[in-house]
């Protein structure tokens, strides 16, 4: 199979062919129709996760149909139009038996601890706990947004910070996450504050539903601004990013009892970040994180997208074919990816 394969950390990765993976016993090999760019593949390609050993596959949002079925699967068949969660349960443990598979001990993760959808075909394990059928309605190419960014953003806001209608958001990154999470906010009845660098990224967030858009200027005057804008303070802060600094402001940003969500992660090459514990302790504030969504977990949210109120399709940025991946994916940390989210076609 064709697949993008990095060689060594921060270095251009390079499309090649590889030999084709074999499913597990309990696992499938699914064959890759579209597969999301995202943020985290960036910090996997230039060395930022230990879990990622050389050479590499990465990526880990996909869209496809499965190709070849491991003897102990029993809820797929070849052909089956499938999506996964970026963390994989095992499906056996204690975490999973409580439905907390996105958290599990012994999670695979696609694009991490193992080879990813950056080619056509990529090997699932525990498929019968970790597959997702889609809708015959949803495209791939939208069914690719799910896996990570919009289904972290969904649990985030529904499960984590129990955003209610009328309640202020303020999302920190206006970026993939970010921008699923003004659509999910607005769906649920609830008014956003976008805070971005990017005047395209708090356009799309606009467009999305956000009422008011804040131009991030790299210190307290971004709280300061959400504060006075929203009478106070946001309910939520959602840090969909992941720096010290977005992650400091969103803390800042909530009204007494607030609530932030840390979504964008924080490597451990950028140091240990300082939070403003002070602020936390004397507004009572909770600080809760999301590790993205199990699979079983799915359903109520596939349905407000068969409905029609909630539309991955408006937060897709542009298309681009396998071959464009290693430049596409310099660009997400040189500033210069387009606003939206990247998707590759691979058929």
């Amino acid at each position: 199979m064709r697949a993008v394969l990095v060689e060594a950390y921060g270095v251009p990765p390079r499309v090649v062919e590889v030999p084709d993976p074999v499913p597990a016993p309990d696992g499938v090999v699914v064959r890759v129709e579209a597969t999301g760019l995202c943020r985290s593949d960036w910090h996997a390609w230039v060395g930022h996760d230990p879990d990622v050993a050389l050479p590499h596959v990465p990526g880990h949002e996909l869209a496809g149909r499965v190709h070849a079925v491991g003897g102990d699967v029993r809820r797929w068949r070849p052909g089956d139009r499938v999506t996964v969660p970026f963390a994989c349960a095992c499906g056996r443990c204690p975490t999973c038996a409580a439905g907390d598979g996105q958290v599990c001990p012994h999670q695979t993760q696609p694009g991490f601890t193992q080879w990813g959808s950056f080619a056509e075909l990529v090997a699932v394990q525990a498929a019968d706990a970790n597959l997702v059928a889609l809708p015959p309605d949803l495209a791939a190419v939208d069914a690719a947004v799910l896996g990570c960014r919009f289904a972290t953003a969904y649990r985030a806001l529904t499960a984590r910070a129990r955003l209610a209608p009328g309640q202020w958001l303020s999302v920190h990154g206006c970026g993939g996450v970010g921008l699923a999470a003004v659509q999910i906010a607005v769906a649920l009845g609830a008014r956003v504050v976008a805070v971005d660098v990017s005047a395209a990224a708090l356009a799309a967030a606009g467009a999305l539903g956000a009422e008011v858009l804040v131009e991030a200027a790299g210190d307290e005057a971004v709280a300061e601004r959400v504060v006075q804008a929203t009478g106070g303070g946001a309910h939520v802060a959602l840090d969909a990013l992941g720096s010290e600094q977005t992650s400091a402001d969103a803390v800042r940003s909530l009204r007494r009892r607030g609530r932030q969500v840390q979504v964008g992660l924080l490597p451990a090459a950028s140091g240990h970040p300082r939070v403003p514990l002070d602020r936390v302790i004397a507004y009572e504030l909770d600080l809760l994180g999301c590790h993205g969504m199990a699979a079983a977990d799915y359903p109520p949210m596939l349905r407000l997208i068969a409905e029609g109120t909630l539309r991955p399709d408006r937060l897709l940025g542009r298309t681009i074919g396998l071959d464009d991946v290693p430049s596409a994916l310099a660009e997400l940390g040189a500033g210069g990816a387009p606003a939206g989210v990247t998707v590759a076609v691979l058929v």
